[in-house]
């Protein structure tokens, strides 16, 4: 039988332990159901809720302040990478025209 690999240490030496999968490596615990959570907690959703993945087109929904410059709404951001690890609470890097690249939170975008 096949376990899951682990969630913390990535690592493919788990087992089962009744209800939970043990890894012997960093000793982490987990369930089926806590694995799940932190999957979905890796996805990377707008201000409706929609999942947003790599290269997706996206609509500034507010107007939001960058230095002396303004980003207005409905300023659309085409081509957005998400990034793996966040800066400062921006998960979205994209390059607007005339601003360059920047980082922008998903809470602020829309599909």
């Amino acid at each position: 039988m096949s376990y899951p690999a682990c969630p913390k240490c990535q690592e493919n030496y788990t087992y089962s332990d009744g209800h939970l999968y043990v890894c012997p490596m960093c000793f982490h615990e987990w369930t089926d159901e806590s694995q799940k959570a932190a999957e979905e907690a890796l996805i990377i959703r707008d201000s409706n809720g929609n999942e947003l993945v790599d290269g997706d087109d996206v609509t500034v929904i507010r107007d939001l302040k960058l230095g002396k410059d303004t980003l207005k709404q409905g300023t659309r951001v085409r081509n957005i990478r998400l990034l793996s690890e966040p800066v400062d609470g921006h998960d979205i890097e994209a390059r607007v025209d005339s601003f360059g690249s920047i980082y922008l939170k998903s809470s602020v975008v829309k599909k």
